[in-house]
């Protein structure tokens, strides 16, 4: 995952995978970070921290 601050935006880019069943099943996850995740990105001189998760209805 790459993560910048461009503007007054944050810019997540994270990889795409193959879509894989949630844990219950209701959903096809497609990008996610496993949990929180510390990032690069600072504001304020603290770092950070994003839990993603995308997906698709089944």
């Amino acid at each position: 995952m790459k993560v910048a601050i461009e503007g007054k935006e944050l810019v997540i880019r994270i990889e795409m995978q193959d879509p894989t069943p949630s844990a219950t099943g209701k959903t096809l996850v497609v990008a996610t970070t496993h949990g929180n995740t510390a990032t690069t990105a600072t504001v304020a001189g603290k770092p950070i921290t994003i839990g993603l998760n995308a997906y698709i209805h089944k």
